[in-house]
């Protein structure tokens, strides 16, 4: 699959071939451009360069999507495969370095990133001043993908892992704390009073983030233990948006204690209570590939985050 011109052998880039693997994975330029965060001109210049290189079609394009041709599918399951290499490659040099040096992209779920960044990235470049790190914010699903398919060295998630060939290790967990309306009858502003029993749930609309989110699965777990009914309609992005739902009065939700200052800030007419023992809570983790040479890095980043994120808690 390389093409000679004169007596020069012309062979695909790195740029190439993640430009064309990205567009077997999404079938659309445009998503596959933003997938690799360049221009779809870019993109589209980069394929037809392989393209040209290879000496062959290897996507079909029409008006609403993209087809690969059989060349196409060949060239893209080579390319998953040379291109894992040199991640691997990357990894293994790295990984000789002394610990954490250079390049790590991570990735963190959205209610988990506004709240521990901010307290352990000042900890980290100061213990591993060498460490370059990346982060990329995306929900469960996402992040996961990511990790295996090589574009992420590590993930930031709530524990278990939804995906098989992953290591997790614990860093922290965190109690689900109930925000709720003043007019709720559940308490005064803070969360100073005694703790209620979940059971409480069972009287409420509780409201919950959009699918997609690991901690609506959580939420509804504890709905669901105790019988409570969630909001059939209503649903938020984020929880800076679910906590303003609930001081307008549509109901209430459960949010993180490593949240809880941050999103009750800026709400007005709210009551946060703690639950009764055995509280609901969540357990965060880091997650790497087991595969990955880089164990020993990724266990000493855990070992810190560990160390840092109690500064998190309330």
């Amino acid at each position: 699959m390389i093409t000679r011109k004169g007596n020069v052998i012309s062979r695909p880039t790195v740029a190439q071939l993640r430009a064309f693997l990205a567009l077997a994975e999404h079938l659309h330029f445009r998503d596959a451009a933003a997938a690799l965060r360049m221009s779809q001109p870019a993109l589209s210049g980069a394929v037809a360069a392989l393209e040209e290189t290879l000496g062959t079609q290897l996507v079909e394009r029409t008006t609403r999507k993209v087809l690969l041709t059989p060349a196409g599918e060949r060239v893209a399951r080579r390319a998953e495969l040379v291109l894992a290499e040199l991640d691997r490659l990357v990894e293994e040099v790295n990984a000789t370095r002394g610990p954490l040096t250079g390049p790590v992209r991570v990735g963190v779920i959205p209610t988990v990133a506004p709240y521990l960044l901010p307290v352990i990235l000042p900890e980290l470049s100061a213990e591993f001043p060498e460490l370059e790190l990346s982060v990329h914010e995306e929900q469960t699903e996402a992040i996961t993908a990511e990790l295996l398919a090589g574009r992420l060295d590590v993930i930031v998630l709530a524990l278990p892992a939804p995906a098989q060939g992953i290591t997790e290790v614990p860093l922290y967990d965190e109690e689900f704390v109930l925000v709720a309306p003043e007019s709720s009858g559940l308490g005064g502003d803070g969360d100073g009073g005694d703790p209620v029993p979940r059971d409480v749930l069972n009287d409420q609309e509780v409201i919950l983030l959009n699918e997609g989110h690991c901690l609506r699965d959580q939420a509804l777990d504890v709905c669901r233990q105790v019988g409570a009914r969630a909001a059939a309609a209503t649903y938020a992005t984020s929880l800076s948006t679910l906590v303003q739902l609930v001081s307008g009065g549509l109901g209430v939700t459960l949010v993180p204690e490593t949240a809880l200052a941050v999103e009750t800030r800026r709400a007005s007419s709210i009551a946060t209570r703690r639950f009764t023992a055995p509280a609901p809570y969540r357990r965060i983790g880091l997650a790497y590939r087991t595969t990955s040479p880089r164990a020993e890095d990724f266990e000493a980043l855990a070992r810190s985050i560990k160390a840092a994120a109690p500064k998190a808690l309330p």
